[in-house]
């Protein structure tokens, strides 16, 4: 079996999901994990499909024929599994531009990766300001305290004045 990442983006539009995933059965597949979004206007999304060796050319020249929708097809890499203690970050603040840099420069330079992470702007509930909310899902190696990235992040929170939280995330 071929395990295939497939990147598309595409005008919004309704059926743009169903016509990928049509391809994907079309073709014998399974499709195993994805995340998407509309994002400015735009469809955007991120899948991950198993489908027979002998099927993944035609397939990858199927979906790249689909209508609206630009899709890359790229061989998955080897899982080597989650490592390292998972924590989930939560961020509040207005918003205003450096943000996200500091932040995941400051998780960067732990070697702490990013499993996840979305973010979004909202309106603030008094005032005409945009409020900026990011939530992470990250691992922090061995040689990573818990405490010491909570301290280091808090002192990050103070200079761009937005409220962080730094929690151990429960695994399944």
């Amino acid at each position: 079996m071929a395990q295939l990442l497939l990147t598309l983006i595409g005008d919004d539009r309704e059926g743009l999901v169903a016509s990928l995933s049509q391809a994907v059965l079309a073709h014998g597949g399974n499709w195993q994990e994805s995340q998407m979004a509309r994002l400015g206007g735009k469809f955007a999304g991120i899948a991950l499909v198993d489908l027979p060796d002998a099927k993944a050319n035609a397939f990858t020249a199927a979906v790249g024929a689909l209508d609206g929708l630009d899709v890359t097809v790229t061989p998955a890499g080897e899982d080597v599994g989650a490592v390292g203690l998972p924590v989930t970050l939560h961020l509040v603040g207005n918003d205003h531009t450096g943000i996200v840099s500091e932040v995941t420069t400051a998780l960067a330079s732990r070697a702490i990766s990013i499993d996840e992470m979305h973010t979004f702007t909202r309106p603030a509930p008094m005032g005409d300001t945009m409020l900026f909310e990011a939530v992470a899902q990250v691992r922090l190696p061995k040689s990573v305290e818990l405490e010491g990235l909570r301290d280091a992040l808090e002192s990050i929170a103070d200079e761009l004045m937005v409220d962080l939280e730094v929690d151990e995330t429960l695994e399944d």
